[in-house]
């Protein structure tokens, strides 16, 4: 933070121009005007939607308006306005999506998926200033108070990642009697195996094409068993049979995005499973009377997470003892942005960090 030549408070903040690179820049320190409050950024890690959609290339559904990035923030309030539920001192999690708080949607607290349309609905680090910088003027809508137990790492895990991977989890109706496949072991597939287990699942399978992230998973205890690295679709689900005495898994949830992950995915669940489809992009190629229609398997799509999960995820985590910041393999400051763009968008890493005054 510093003055400038006018004696105005500035700070500094990351811009994705779309080729590869970061760009940082001073800026004024906003305001917050009713309904809103400022947070000083105590952590803000990179997903990969930030990657496939703004810094390799402004593409995708979610436009990008020239703003500070970052979609997953976690702070401390350092100015409140009058009359509202938080204080000064008070931890949250941003919840990543601003909509009206009108449509049925957002009265249930789902905001992403808000009826409303630009500029009603927007996202913190696509259409407003996100989490890459060190203040951010927040919604009180979009704050979800941290519990102590939690790190900021944790909170900003949670704030999309793990917030994604719950929901997928909750949806697959996950309990103890369940083997589940895991394709695509990135850190949101790594979150869902680890949620899985804390569910109560009997066991976790893991599939990624590389065999970096495969054994991070492992190692982390997000998995249990994993099949060979880069297999193809028919080798995955002779593997995963193998390891389910010929039945398949009661659940798979894809993470990967891929088409031939997804449709191993799928034929590696048994009679009456459950796909959960997790990873955005790409197709999904089927024989509906074989693979579906026949076997009554059970395909649900899962976008993001609601408020209330998240709160119900970060009371979870606690009882649990289980910290998303596991799943965190490289720290930098903010200072160092670029480099933890160009570390997360290498693949071979878990979930990258830029942590401020941790």
């Amino acid at each position: 933070m510093g003055m400038n030549g006018s004696n105005t408070a500035t700070m500094t903040g990351a811009w994705l121009p779309g080729d590869g690179t970061v760009d940082l820049r001073e800026v004024p320190i906003p305001s917050p005007g009713p309904g809103q409050v400022l947070l000083r950024m105590r952590a803000s890690t990179i997903c990969g939607s930030d990657l496939r959609a703004i810094y390799n290339g402004h593409v995708g559904p979610e436009p990008y308006d020239d703003v500070i990035a970052g979609h997953e923030p976690c702070g401390e309030v350092v100015e409140a306005s009058p009359g509202g539920r938080l204080r000064t001192g008070d931890r949250v999690v941003v919840y990543h999506i601003v909509g009206c708080l009108r449509c049925r949607a957002c009265r249930a607290g789902s905001y992403i998926t808000c009826e409303a349309t630009f500029p009603v609905k927007v996202a913190y680090g696509y259409q407003r200033d996100g989490g890459h910088a060190e203040y951010l003027l927040a919604e009180e809508q979009s704050c979800v108070p941290l519990p102590d137990e939690l790190s900021f790492v944790d909170g900003a895990c949670v704030a999309c990642g793990f917030g994604t991977a719950y929901e997928a989890v909750v949806r697959a109706e996950i309990c103890g009697r369940d083997a589940v496949l895991v394709t695509g072991l990135g850190p949101v597939g790594m979150a869902a195996g680890l949620l899985a287990k804390a569910m109560g699942a009997e066991r976790v399978i893991g599939y990624n094409r590389s065999p970096t992230r495969s054994d991070l998973a492992r190692t982390l205890g997000a998995v249990d068993d994993v099949v060979t690295p880069g297999a193809s679709p028919d080798l995955v689900v002779d593997e995963v049979m193998e390891l389910t005495n010929g039945r398949g898994v009661e659940v798979a949830l894809d993470c990967s995005g891929a088409a031939p992950a997804r449709s191993a995915a799928l034929r590696s669940t048994r009679a009456d499973g459950r796909l959960v489809l997790v990873g955005e992009g790409g197709g999904l190629e089927l024989d509906v009377s074989e693979w579906v229609i026949h076997p009554q398997r059970r395909i649900v799509g899962s976008w993001v997470t609601s408020v209330p999960r998240m709160e119900d995820l970060l009371e979870h985590l606690v009882r649990w003892d289980l910290h998303p910041e596991s799943t965190v393999t490289a720290r930098f400051p903010l200072a160092k942005a670029g480099d933890a763009y160009e570390l997360a968008s290498s693949s071979g890493s878990g979930k990258v960090a830029i942590v401020m005054d941790e």
